[in-house]
């Protein structure tokens, strides 16, 4: 994403800031802390050099960030699919939800703990950077606001040694089949997701929140033909 449509409220910082780690204990820094300047930040040599590690060890620093500041918040996207279960392979970035009355409160301590912040032009969302990885905090899932019911809804869940609040796998394939549209249908990423969590869901509370949109109709037409639900 290129860095626009940035506003006063939700500027980044000057120069470079340290990331502190979730902990108040005193000592060194430990030696995978990073630094983020003007144009995001420079992963550690010592960070791992697997992708879909380093997108779980950017999820445990933000997630533990905000459990922190004491935000309601809960993890999302593909890692959330992790969490519960679901595939390693992780998509290319990480992906909380908040609420839309959050973002700028979320958006000050993220910045406090040294990450770079940012507005994209979408205006459902705000980024950020960890460990080189992008961040979505994202207050509208399909156009849908975030609230504060469906955060209560998300189980506290181990990411790896973190624990945090993970979307509820209904909310997940919610989200994902409420954003097909005709430009934008991908059921051979989503199916995956739903095969691994289907036993997990409530698909008539996703049918029912889907309505009687085309693209999520064909979608459920596709998991009953492949007897996924």
């Amino acid at each position: 994403m290129t860095e626009n449509g940035e506003d006063a409220t939700l500027a980044r910082p000057s120069g470079p800031r340290e990331l502190r780690l979730a902990t108040d204990l005193p000592g060194p820094v430990p030696a995978h802390t990073v630094r983020s300047g003007a144009r995001g930040q420079e992963d550690d040599p010592e960070l791992p050099r697997d992708r879909n590690q380093a997108i779980l060890e950017a999820a445990k620093q933000v997630g533990a960030v905000l459990k922190r500041g004491g935000h309601p918040f809960a993890l999302a996207g593909s890692v959330a699919v992790h969490a519960h279960g679901g595939s390693g392979n992780l998509q290319h970035d990480v992906d909380f939800c908040v609420r839309p009355e959050d973002a700028e409160p979320v958006a000050a301590t993220l910045r406090e703990a040294g990450l770079t912040v940012y507005t994209p032009p979408e205006d459902w969302l705000i980024k950020a950077t960890c460990f080189g990885q992008d961040v979505d905090l994202i207050f509208e899932l399909a156009h849908r606001p975030v609230s504060t019911e469906m955060l209560r809804r998300a189980p506290e869940l181990p990411v790896e040694s973190v624990r945090m609040p993970v979307l509820a796998p209904t909310d997940l394939l919610t989200g994902l089949l409420a954003a097909f549209s005709e430009h934008h249908c991908d059921f051979g990423a989503v199916l995956p997701i739903a095969r691994a969590l289907r036993e997990k869901v409530d698909w008539e509370r996703v049918r029912r929140d889907c309505g009687d949109e085309p693209m999520p109709a064909a979608f459920f037409f596709l998991l009953e033909r492949l007897n996924v639900i």
